[in-house]
């Protein structure tokens, strides 16, 4: 969990946060070091630096000099894919974009990435309350399911004009919030923490109901969340993309390629309309960068069809640290301190 693969250890292990490396690129190292937030000690020659936080003693360290791309990341998926495809959503266009350039100058992060972050803080604050064999306990889910709400209602009304549907925002709007039995691709943008968090399939797949229900109670929108949070707990557990197609192909039909969908495929913000899309392009995919490209290519809802399939790809395939860069530039302390909290308590959870 630790990226050991491009980490030398330099000083002891447990100063190391996996969630703020997750969180900084070149470009974010940059300015920190600028603004002297951060130091860092290139003793070691060109090729590596080891960058120290300064607030917290913690760090981490770049292995092939500025611009190394093989930093493996959790929770940054889909807010990559999020502000990749932000531009698209209403200027849809029908082929893969140029990879090196899916960032483009307007593009920000919009309500997946907030909701993303909402679910990550309450589903983090609700298992912190709880055992580790939560599920066996009788209160649990209603202790996730309240976490989850207040998470969802207070970042919701932090960044009121995200991008929100109208249900949802009479939902923020409303007194006494209550489920609005939605089938829509929400629910399934949001539910990646649920994969990454999991001990077991079973935990993952009910962490997915659980944030899913909170709003999102139609039976399409709890299946949606459940799948995403399922294919992400396979991935993080060995599977292979054909793996991914078995499990995936039990909830969805999943017999289609992206070419033969392009041309007729249109807008279209339900689970069943997009989240079997965005399976397909991470399983068409060669890269990440090539997922999110494949995931705009269809048109439709790009940035949420791309924000799912981003949150599955990241899984297997790092994110180019410049690409990352990008995204970070776009987001605030608040929304990279929640993934910093939310990927170390990860981190915590997991067995080694």
């Amino acid at each position: 969990m630790r990226n050991e693969r491009y980490l030398r250890l330099w000083g002891p292990v447990e100063s190391y946060s996996w969630g703020t490396a997750v969180v900084m690129a070149d470009r974010q190292i940059k300015r920190a070091i600028q603004n002297r937030t951060v130091y860092f000690d290139d003793s070691m020659g060109n090729a590596k630096a080891v960058v120290i936080y300064k607030r917290t003693g913690k760090w981490f360290m770049i292995s092939g000099g500025w611009g190394n791309d093989n930093v493996c990341t959790c929770m940054m998926g889909a807010a990559c894919g999020d502000v990749a495809g932000s531009v698209y959503e209403w200027h849809n266009i029908k082929h893969k974009t140029d990879k090196d350039s899916l960032i483009q100058a307007h593009a920000r992060f919009t309500d997946d990435t907030v909701m993303t972050c909402a679910v990550a803080e309450g589903m983090r604050r609700g298992l912190s309350r709880l055992p580790r064999d939560w599920m066996d306990a009788p209160e649990a889910e209603d202790i996730l399911y309240s976490s989850i709400r207040d998470s969802l209602l207070l970042y919701g009304r932090k960044y009121p004009h995200a991008g929100y549907g109208g249900a949802f925002r009479r939902w923020l709007a409303s007194p006494l919030p209550q489920p609005y039995n939605s089938w829509g691709n929400g629910s399934a943008m949001r539910a990646s923490y649920a994969g990454w968090a999991a001990l077991s399939l079973a935990e993952a797949e009910k962490l997915g109901e659980i944030s899913a229900k909170v709003t999102h109670n139609h039976p399409e929108g709890i299946k949606g969340a459940v799948v995403v949070a399922g294919c992400i707990f396979h991935l993080r557990n060995g599977a292979s993309k054909q793996d991914i197609y078995a499990y995936a192909s039990k909830f969805y039909d999943l017999d289609f390629t992206l070419d033969e969908i392009r041309a007729e495929y249109e807008f279209d913000v339900s689970c069943a309309g997009s989240v079997p899309q965005a399976i397909k392009a991470f399983l068409e995919g060669e890269s990440f960068a090539d997922v999110l490209a494949c995931a705009i290519s269809i048109g439709g809802d790009s940035d949420t069809i791309a924000a799912i399939a981003g949150s599955i790809a990241e899984v297997i395939y790092p994110i180019p640290q410049g690409l990352r860069g990008r995204v970070i530039d776009r987001m605030d302390e608040f929304l990279l301190n929640t993934i910093v909290e939310a990927v170390d308590f990860v981190d915590r959870r997991l067995p080694e």
